[in-house]
């Protein structure tokens, strides 16, 4: 390769290394969710979470710093140490200032990063005093949150199938008429499958990340969350919490969150827990501590329709906001 075709190539190169860079902080994802092409971590919605994104975003440019000067260090001895342009190569073998460079650059380098992953880890585990305690146990497979101190009530989350969907839509007895006669199968599922996309679009709900019960939680409240299992070990997440804690049998961890906003947070299983691993989301909904004490009130009182009704509430006043705030910016 002659020496312009090299110089085009590496420049190229550089410039698509560039592109996908800028590309990866374009596609932001959602909060609380996940967003068709998303390159980076869904946004950040506790002071945990913040800081976990405030440490990636410094370590990615230290990372890309580091890439893109080797990569120009590369490329000039390639250009101007081949066989070609330096005939009589040098025979020097050693050099105390370069030694010394590439001794002390790295440590500090190293401590640039350690400081802030410090801070990061106080904070995740100097847990703060309580303002809810919950204790999450997983099931093989779904998910019961105990309200420990708020009337021990306990709410079981179990994913909405495709099935669930429709048979809340048209009714158990038209489901009945319309598939019954179809047999189990792939062709039954894809049936289902394309029947009930519209149904999650006109519900406001994510296909395998609705659940039938939400849970909810107060904002700007901190929240000690107990995790545990009850059969295998599962795994309680919830991305723009910046929150992942095992659940083990016998024994229980714990983490704290502290959501600033509020909207609806999904998470999952992270850990492969065995046949229908993909059927365990978490959904939170963050409400205000008067919709919340309420919504806790209507659980204590087993009245899950009006616990359901608040919780729905709040939710269409969340995107009536919203739809004001596009337009707005419109």
């Amino acid at each position: 390769m002659s020496r312009r075709n090299f110089a085009w190539a590496s420049g190229a190169g550089l410039a698509v290394f560039g592109w996908l860079f800028l590309a990866a902080g374009a596609a932001m994802a959602g909060m609380g969710q996940p967003s068709p092409g998303e390159m980076t971590m869904q946004e950040a919605a506790t002071p945990v979470a913040e800081s976990i994104h405030a440490f990636h975003s410094l370590v990615t440019w230290i990372i890309t710093a580091i890439t893109l000067f080797v990569m120009v260090l590369l490329i000039i001895v390639m250009v101007r140490f081949n066989a070609r342009s330096n005939p009589t190569p040098s025979r020097n073998s050693h050099n105390t200032i370069l030694e010394v460079a590439w001794t002390v650059i790295p440590i500090l380098i190293l401590v640039v990063i350690a400081i802030p992953s410090f801070k990061l880890l106080n904070l995740e585990y100097a847990y703060p005093k309580p303002d809810l305690v919950i204790k999450a146990t997983a099931n093989a497979w779904n998910w019961d949150h105990q309200y420990v101190d708020k009337g021990g009530f306990t709410v079981s989350t179990n994913m909405l199938r495709d099935e669930d969907i429709i048979r809340s839509e048209i009714g158990d007895k038209e489901f009945e008429k319309r598939y019954g006669s179809v047999p189990d199968g792939i062709v039954k599922l894809r049936m289902l499958y394309e029947d009930s996309k519209p149904l999650y679009v006109k519900q406001g709900l994510l296909r395998q990340l609705a659940v039938d019960n939400e849970i909810a939680v107060p904002v700007n409240k901190v929240v000690h969350l107990l995790v545990t299992s009850s059969d295998v070990i599962h795994q309680w997440s919830v991305q723009s919490f910046g929150s992942k804690q095992q659940a083990v049998p016998g024994r229980v961890a714990a983490t704290w969150f502290k959501p600033t906003v509020t909207g609806t947070f999904t998470g999952q299983c992270q850990v492969l827990c065995g046949k229908d691993h993909a059927s365990m989301p978490i959904v939170i909904r963050v409400v205000s501590e008067q919709a919340f004490n309420d919504w806790a009130a209507a659980m204590t009182a087993k009245d899950s329709k009006k616990a359901k009704a608040i919780l729905k509430a709040e939710a269409d006043a969340e995107a009536a906001k919203a739809a004001r705030l596009a337009s707005a910016a419109h």
